[in-house]
């Protein structure tokens, strides 16, 4: 099960982190850590308000952004660009691929778990 740490942090506290995970990987520690923090409450906010985009690929598993658009009942040129912000941070991947002599964006969630850490 991959997890994924959503925090809200300042550059410097970023910085920091990234120092402390670099140095845990020449340690060579096995524990996988997957985690995200933004530095722009605005960003953060955007995350958030959009996170059932996130469910909604988990769980229905669309073969498209147009079919994701159906089944959000949002705009595809709008969900194209929360999917592209989504995309900046690696949270969800595109894999293209023809379906029905068609070539169509396959959006992907590689993480089953979100988990906030608000003590940053």
């Amino acid at each position: 099960m991959k997890t994924l740490i959503v925090s809200l942090k300042s550059s410097g506290e970023v910085l920091n982190d990234f120092k402390n995970a670099f140095k845990k990987i020449n340690v060579h520690r096995k524990n996988p850590h997957f985690e995200i923090s933004f530095d722009s409450k605005k960003d953060f906010i955007k995350f958030v308000n959009n996170i059932d985009i996130l469910s909604m690929i988990l769980k229905f598993k669309p073969k498209s952004v147009y079919e994701l658009s159906k089944l959000c009942n949002k705009d595809a040129s709008n969900l194209n660009k929360i999917i592209n912000f989504f995309c900046d941070f690696e949270i969800i991947k595109i894999k293209k691929q023809k379906i029905a002599g068609r070539e169509v964006n396959t959006p992907i969630v590689e993480y089953d778990n979100i988990q906030f850490n608000l003590a940053a």
